[in-house]
């Protein structure tokens, strides 16, 4: 909806879209309970964000010209459904969440700041969720946001779809906010309150499959169909291809070494393998190849036990030399655990304990609890398990570490000895 209409209203009216479609969501939270959910909740949302915008194009003169433009997109919305007009864009790119995405990556706009914007704006995402994706501090990446508004606002950016070197010129950032956006949705950490934008729960489906809906429409289109975006689905196909067996009937968390590989979704492997193989045209590589590859290990796995370690531990290898970021590093070492054994896994992990972007991160120390785990320093692994609990992660992710720590040190049971 913030998409098509500032599609409409052009790129210095940002904010009014944003505005009129906060307004909208809130009179529905308003009326709904009381009203009961309309039949077709999306179109009812558009129509009353549509309202409030001629609302505020009657009192604003300099926004007149666009009544017309406003109602030719946005027909009156029946039961039936809606679908957005497109009576003034005669571009290939008939879709205005992606459209929106390439104008919030123009060059113009710092890197950093492009992807902040884009996942506030697009992909409706708070504050709070980009800071957590980005290891990053909420104070820094909501000037991030305002900069970059305040740049599409004072330059006149125009939505316009870019052609040529321009487009592959957006293209990287456009990539990267999709990865963002699938990660979100694999692995949410909303708690359904504060400045979380969403209710409980470990997966946002929706977010994920949205996420691969814009990346296949990129890779239908002859100028963007290339083998980055190829490698990018394929990542996307064998993390989705897991969706039903990631977390248990009880909403828990269930690890990969836990997970029943009966239930992981066999067409969207293949469709990986096939995305996997169409990213090898060319000489180009990427890190979402090496990403891809390093899924596709674990996919054709029978079990953890059969898992090509040495070729994921390779791959996490180049990736580190291409991309040297904590998290890159973090899951090279968890791959070097299980390769060469939990006592490499630990040092390679006291590498990089002391890394700032690391220090309330739950993963580590829950890594680290699990390689002292595999060797009997119970002690040891308690005190990590609860290193994790005390950082910031989703129930779902508490409750396996609750598990783990009752696992290494049952609540009824002594304090064990420390391991020296």
């Amino acid at each position: 909806m913030v998409s098509t209409l500032t599609r409409i209203l052009g790129t210095r009216h940002l904010d009014l879209a944003e505005d009129v479609v906060q307004e909208a969501l809130i009179r529905a939270l308003e009326q709904w309970p009381f009203r009961g959910i309309p039949e077709n909740p999306t179109a009812w949302l558009i129509e009353v964000a549509k309202n409030r915008a001629l609302d505020r194009l009657r009192r604003d003169a300099s926004l007149a010209s666009k009544r017309d433009d406003l109602l030719a997109a946005f027909p009156a919305v029946t039961a039936a459904g809606f679908e957005p007009a497109y009576p003034f864009q005669t571009h290939w790119l008939r879709d205005d969440q992606l459209a929106m995405m390439f104008l919030c990556c123009h060059p113009e706009i710092p890197e950093e700041s492009r992807v902040a914007l884009t996942l506030k704006t697009v992909g409706g995402f708070s504050v709070k969720e980009i800071a957590r994706a980005f290891l990053s501090d909420e104070a820094a990446v909501a000037q991030r946001i305002v900069r970059a508004k305040r740049q599409i606002r004072e330059r006149a950016i125009d939505l316009g779809v870019p052609v040529g070197a321009a487009l592959l010129d957006r293209l990287d950032s456009v990539l990267g906010v999709l990865y963002l956006m699938f990660n979100e949705g694999y692995l949410s950490r909303g708690s359904g309150s504060g400045e979380d934008s969403h209710a409980p729960g470990l997966i946002r489906e929706d977010v994920c499959n949205e996420a691969l809906r814009l990346g296949l429409l990129l890779a239908s289109y002859g100028a963007t169909d290339l083998p980055k975006v190829h490698a990018l689905l394929a990542l996307f196909y064998f993390h989705s291809s897991r969706f039903a067996s990631r977390v248990s009937a009880e909403g828990d968390l269930v690890a990969l070494a836990d997970q029943d590989r009966a239930k992981w979704d066999r067409s969207r492997i293949e469709q990986g393998l096939l995305h996997l193989t169409a990213s090898a045209e060319g000489d180009e590589e990427s890190d979402y190849h090496l990403e891809a590859a390093i899924a596709s290990a674990h996919a054709v796995a029978a079990d953890v036990a059969s898992t090509d370690w040495g070729y994921i531990t390779t791959l996490y290898e180049s990736l580190f030399q291409r991309k040297a970021t904590p998290v890159v590093a973090l899951n090279r070492a968890i791959a070097i655990g299980y390769g060469r054994g939990p006592e490499a896994g630990l040092a390679a992990l006291r590498e990089i304990e002391l890394h700032p972007s690391l220090a309330n991160y739950y993963l580590l120390f829950a890594s680290q609890a699990h390689f002292c785990e595999l060797l009997s320093f119970r002690s040891e692994a308690a005190e990590l398990y609860r290193a994790a609990l005390a950082c910031e992660c989703a129930p779902a992710e508490r409750r396996l570490l609750e598990r783990r720590l009752d696992r290494v040190y049952p609540s009824s049971s002594a304090i064990p000895e420390k391991n020296l």
